[in-house]
This record gives C-alpha cells, sequence and structure tokens, in this order.
C-alpha cells in the first residue's frame, strides 16, 4: 500500500487511532524497560559492593584473629 501525502500516511487508511496508539505503547514500554533496567542495574551494583564490603571486613578480622 502506497500512500500519495504524508496526511494519507498519518491517517493510515482510517486505522490511525489504532495504529499510532499501538507505536505510542510500544514506544512507553521500550522507555519504560530501559529505565527500569537501568535502576535495576544501579541497585544490583550497590548490593554487590555492599556485599563485597562485608566480605572484605570479615577477612579482615579473621586475619587479626589469627595473629592473635
Amino acid at each position: 500500500m502506497q500512500f500519495d501525502s504524508v496526511q494519507q500516511f498519518l491517517a493510515m487508511g482510517g486505522y490511525a487511532a489504532y495504529v499510532w496508539s499501538g507505536v505510542g505503547l510500544v514506544f512507553a514500554l521500550l522507555i519504560g524497560l530501559f529505565y527500569f533496567s537501568k535502576v535495576e542495574r544501579k541497585a544490583m551494583f550497590k548490593h554487590i559492593e555492599q556485599k563485597l564490603e562485608i566480605e572484605k571486613r570479615r577477612r579482615k578480622q579473621q586475619n587479626s584473629e589469627m595473629t592473635l
């Protein structure tokens, strides 16, 4: 199907409301997925850093107890 003008393209043969709402929903979901992935990634790295710090303290404490 070819469109003769931009207006015909935007009208999508009378189905514009369905087509453009679908396109908008997909973009909204992709943006949401990107945002929540960034948030979860940041939280995951923070959690890993906390676990590493705890492990570092535990090993330091064990080493100091061994030297006594």
